[in-house]
C-alpha cells in the first residue's frame, strides 16, 4: 500500500479547505467567502484501498501582515513543511491575478524538495480568467492538475496523482482509534470552528476579521441532547452590536445555522446556547 503525509499549501481563499472537505467526503474544515478562515494546521485522513493519506490543511498565506495573528497563521502555514511532508499540493485560483500573497506562497513551495503538484482550482468559473499569470509555474512542479473542488472536477485525478507520487509504506494511523471528523481537532475545537463558519457566512463584510469563538461547556444529557455553552469574541462593542443585531436576529441566525450543522454532524439534538463577548486583545491568544 501507498501511505504518505500531504500539505495543502496556498494563498486565501484559493479553496484548499474545500478540496479537503471535498475529497474526504465530510467536513473537516471550514469554509466561508472570506479569507483568513483557517486559523491553523488541521489533519484529516483519506484512505481506500490503494492506501493512505494524511493531509495537512494549511492556512492562507498572507502577504503583508500587519497583526500579530496574521503572523502566527504564516508561520504555521510555513512551518507545516518543515519535516514529514511526503507531497505539496499548491493551489492556486486562476481567477484572481498573481500578487504579493501569491508570491510568498510560491516562495514557501520553492523550500520544499519533494514531489510538488500544482493545482489550478475553480476551472468551473471561465470568467474573469488570469491563468496566463501561472503558466510559468508548469515547469517548476512535478504536475499540474485543472480541477474545481466546488464543482468535484477532477478531484479523483489529484487523489490518483497523489498515491503513483507517495512511497510504499504501512498504514500510518489506526482511523478506528480516532475521533472524527478530523485527526488533530477535539470536539470543543470543531464545535468552535463551526460557529466561527457560520458567523462569517451571515455577517459577510459587516463585521471584519475582529471575531473568534470558543466552547466552555460540552454535556450529552440524559435524554441524549448535546448541550453546548459556547460565545463569540470580538474586538469591540461597535461589533459586538452587529453580531447580536436587532432584537438579537443575527445572533439567533448564527446560532441555529451552526446547530442545524452540528446535529448532522453528530446525529444527535443539540442545544446551543451562544452568547457574545467583548475582548479587545483576543488576537493574542487565538
Amino acid at each position: 500500500m501507498k501511505s504518505g503525509v500531504v500539505a495543502l499549501i496556498g494563498r486565501p481563499n484559493v479553496g484548499k479547505s474545500t478540496l479537503l472537505n471535498t475529497l474526504l467526503g465530510h467536513k473537516v474544515s471550514i469554509t466561508s467567502p472570506k479569507p483568513q478562515t483557517t486559523r491553523f494546521n488541521i489533519q484529516a485522513v483519506y484512505e481506500d484501498d490503494r492506501g493512505q493519506i494524511i493531509f495537512v490543511d494549511t492556512p492562507g498565506i498572507f502577504g503583508r501582515t500587519p497583526d500579530t495573528l496574521s503572523k502566527r497563521i504564516n508561520a504555521r502555514a510555513e512551518g507545516s513543511l518543515v519535516s514529514g511532508i511526503d507531497a505539496v499540493v499548491y493551489m492556486v485560483d486562476h481567477t484572481r491575478e498573481r500578487d504579493t500573497e501569491e508570491n510568498k506562497a510560491l516562495g514557501i513551495v520553492r523550500k520544499f524538495k519533494g514531489p510538488k503538484i500544482l493545482v489550478i482550482n475553480k476551472t468551473d468559473i471561465r470568467a474573469p480568467s488570469h491563468i496566463v499569470q501561472y503558466k510559468f509555474l508548469e515547469d517548476e512542479f512535478t504536475t499540474v492538475i485543472m480541477l474545481s473542488a466546488l464543482a468535484h472536477k477532477n478531484t479523483n485525478i489529484l487523489l490518483t496523482t497523489l498515491f503513483d507520487l507517495l512511497p510504499e509504506g504501512k498504514q500510518i494511523v489506526d482511523r478506528s482509534t480516532l475521533a472524527q471528523p478530523a485527526l488533530n481537532m477535539d470536539s470543543k475545537l470543531f464545535i468552535s470552528e463551526i460557529i466561527r463558519e457560520k458567523a462569517f457566512l451571515f455577517l459577510r463584510d459587516e463585521v471584519p476579521y475582529t471575531l473568534a469563538s470558543a466552547v466552555d461547556e460540552v454535556v450529552e444529557r440524559d435524554n441524549g441532547t448535546v448541550y453546548i455553552k459556547a460565545k463569540i469574541i470580538t474586538s469591540a462593542d461597535r461589533y459586538k452590536a452587529m453580531i447580536i443585531g436587532k432584537g438579537g436576529a443575527m445572533i439567533k441566525e448564527i446560532s441555529q445555522a451552526a446547530r442545524k450543522e452540528l446535529e448532522t454532524a453528530t446525529s444527535k439534538k443539540v442545544y446551543l446556547e451562544l452568547t457574545v463577548v467583548t475582548d479587545p486583545h483576543w488576537m493574542e491568544y487565538v
